[in-house]
C-alpha cells in the first residue's frame, strides 16, 4: 500500500439519502469517512472492503468509489488529522485550553465518534500504525509545537497531546451513561481546561 497522499474525489454532486445540506443530518460523505475510520481501525488493510465500509455507511459501494476513487484513497483520507487540528487550533493561546476541550466534545458528537483516537488503536499492521503516527506527529503534535512559546514547546505539545488523547479514551471508555457523557460541555472545560491551559502557557 502506498502512503502518497491522495485527493478525494468530487465529481458529480450526486446525493443519497442522507446528503441534505442545511438539514443538521450527517452527509453521505461524512458517514462514509466514519465507517472507514472505524473499519481501518479495527481491522488491518487488507481485510477492509469498500463494500464492507458502504454497508456500514449505509450507501452504495459505487458512491464511495465517486467520491475516493479508491480504498488506499480513502485510508489517506482517514489519516489525515489536518482537519481535526484546524479545528481545535482556531483559537489564540490565551483562550486555547477551554477551546481545546469545548472542539473536542463539539468535534466528538458531530463525527459520532473521537477525531484523534484512532492513532493509539488502530489494528493495522506495523506499517499502517506508523503512518498514523507519523501523521500525527506531524499535523498535530508539531503543529501545535509551533505554536507555543516559552521553554520545551516541542515536549508540552506532547503532553497536550496527550492530554487529548487520555480525555477522549476517558468520554470513550465510559459511554453511553458515563458522568462525562452527562456533563455540560462547559463544565468539562472548566475541570479539564487549566492543567491544558498551564501547558500552553509553559509555566
Amino acid at each position: 500500500m502506498s502512503t502518497t497522499d491522495r485527493p478525494a474525489s468530487e465529481s458529480g454532486p450526486e446525493i443519497d439519502a442522507e446528503n441534505d445540506p442545511g438539514t443538521g443530518r450527517e452527509t453521505g460523505r461524512d458517514a462514509i469517512v466514519r465507517a472507514a475510520r472505524r473499519a481501518f481501525t479495527l481491522r488491518p488493510y487488507a481485510e477492509v472492503t469498500m463494500r464492507g465500509i458502504a454497508a456500514d455507511a449505509g450507501v452504495s459501494p459505487s458512491l464511495i468509489v465517486k467520491r475516493f476513487g479508491s480504498k488506499e484513497a480513502l485510508f489517506n483520507t482517514v489519516a489525515d488529522f489536518r482537519p481535526a487540528a484546524d479545528a481545535l487550533f482556531a483559537a489564540s493561546a490565551p483562550a486555547l485550553g477551554r477551546h481545546l476541550v469545548l472542539t473536542m466534545v463539539r468535534l466528538r458528537d458531530r463525527l459520532r465518534g473521537d477525531p484523534l483516537l484512532r492513532v493509539v488503536f488502530s489494528l493495522g499492521n506495523e506499517d499502517e500504525r506508523t503512518l498514523l503516527r507519523e501523521r500525527f506527529r506531524e499535523q498535530v503534535t508539531d503543529r501545535l509545537a509551533a505554536l507555543l512559546t516559552g521553554p520545551d514547546p516541542q515536549l508540552r505539545a506532547e503532553l497536550i497531546a496527550g492530554q487529548l488523547l487520555g480525555l477522549g479514551a476517558t468520554l470513550s471508555l465510559h459511554r453511553p451513561d458515563g458522568a462525562g457523557g452527562r456533563t455540560p460541555p462547559d463544565r468539562l472545560a472548566d475541570l479539564y481546561a487549566p492543567g491544558l491551559q498551564r501547558l500552553i502557557d509553559g509555566h
